[in-house]
């Protein structure tokens, strides 16, 4: 009884919060791009034994729509959402297929918005091919609104050493050798091979869940990036969580390379 009339008092009082909370924010300071880890899926379902959702795949999948909706209100630019890393195919073969299934539909109620550009990121090659197909078919459908990175496949390691296989076969195409691309290889030259490529660097990461460590994402683009970690499950997440971040972000100075 107790516990049940906790809940209302704070479904009474969170609006009310929420208001508050966009009061204090300068959403001219907001940044530009938000980099998310969407953790807790599975640890969500098991705190939910009447959920119809062993993994929590499909809650997860539920609630990005709702995100990017908040995201659009707080004038963030881009977002780039981390759905499934290369260390994921570590996962029994039957939860990675239920896993690739919900993400394929994911991707195509995103689309199926017409509200947002969606670009997959990753290393597309360890995919199936029906997956491949559909990612590879997605095209800008509009020249403003958030641009929205769904990194599929990710694994920060993984881009790096692509980018840079990248950046060597263009050398060697344009006639020089790998002696020569090496000594002029530059940092900048790295991130023009990035699959995040020609967008701004993440200003603010965000994980949920409660764990405290980006396990690889974003790994070159999160240099100078400000974190933040909520301990609840991503299915859970509210708007209020949300603009808690937004607010955390708002408060921070700023020290680049430091």
């Amino acid at each position: 009884m107790f516990v049940s009339i906790r809940k209302v008092v704070k479904s009474l009082l969170y609006p009310l919060y929420e208001r508050r909370l966009v009061r204090s924010l300068d959403f001219s300071k907001t940044p530009h791009h938000v980099g998310v880890i969407l953790d807790g899926n599975r640890r969500w379902a098991k705190s939910n034994p009447t959920a119809h959702d062993p993994h929590g795949h499909k809650a997860g999948a539920g609630k990005i729509i709702e995100f990017l909706g908040w995201c659009e209100d707080a004038q963030v630019k881009v977002v780039t959402l981390w759905l499934l890393s290369t260390d994921n195919f570590k996962r029994s073969q039957e939860e990675i297929d239920a896993l690739l299934k919900i993400i394929g539909e994911t991707v195509d109620e995103l689309a199926a918005t017409g509200r947002w550009n969606i670009k997959a990121v990753g290393a597309m090659d360890l995919l199936p091919s029906w997956l491949q197909e559909k990612l590879n078919a997605l095209k800008p459908i509009r020249n403003d609104g958030v641009e929205v990175n769904v990194a599929i496949s990710y694994g920060g390691r993984r881009e790096i050493v692509d980018a840079v296989k990248n950046y060597m076969g263009q050398e060697v195409n344009a006639g020089r050798s790998l002696a020569d691309a090496a000594t002029k290889l530059t940092a900048d030259d790295i991130s023009k091979f990035l699959y995040t490529a020609g967008q701004p660097d993440p200003e603010l990461l965000i994980r949920t869940s409660g764990e405290q460590r980006l396990g690889g994402f974003l790994l070159w683009q999160s240099a100078s990036s400000e974190y933040y970690f909520c301990e609840a499950y991503w299915p859970d997440f509210r708007r209020v969580d949300f603009l808690r971040a937004l607010r955390s972000y708002s408060v921070r100075q700023r020290r680049f390379g430091s």
